[in-house]
């Protein structure tokens, strides 16, 4: 299902999708880095009670926003005449990779929330490693956008 009345506004839509893109990806790749810093500091200090609200800000100033603005922009291109070829499988691989990233999201949401509370989920090694999972996703998404390899 399509609606032709989005055709004209296809550019702007796409726009503000990529936009929003930006910035959820910004917080995807920063927050698992102060959970990197969180873990250097003690639980009660004042340096642990200032990430804790750097990473509140984060998560709901500019992550949850951007990711839903994401999904709403992103849900209107697809009903957009001519944007998706469905009988191409490369919007099978995007689809799945924004999936990946929703819940990469809510994993760090979940984290955040228990840091806060002074419990320090998996480890400051495991959030190195869990930082570049963005960029990988971003990466597949990219070449599946522009390149369609099928």
């Amino acid at each position: 299902m399509t609606i032709e009345a989005l055709a004209p506004l296809y550019p702007w839509i796409k726009s503000l999708h990529v936009i929003a893109i930006i910035a959820w990806m910004a917080g995807l790749l920063y927050l698992p880095r102060l959970f990197v810093n969180h873990y250097k500091v003690a639980v009660d200090s004042p340096e642990s009670a200032m990430l804790d609200g750097m990473e509140r800000r984060l998560i709901r100033a500019i992550m949850n926003p951007s990711m839903i603005a994401v999904w709403l922009l992103g849900i209107t291109l697809v009903l957009t005449p001519g944007v998706v070829d469905w009988q191409a499988g490369w919007w099978h691989v995007k689809l799945a990779c924004v999936i990946v990233m929703t819940w990469f999201h809510h994993h760090l949401s979940v984290s955040r929330k228990a840091m806060e509370r002074g419990e320090r989920p998996k480890t400051e090694t495991y959030w190195r490693a869990m930082n570049e999972l963005p960029t990988l996703l971003m990466i597949l998404i990219v070449v599946m956008v522009i390149v369609k390899p099928f």
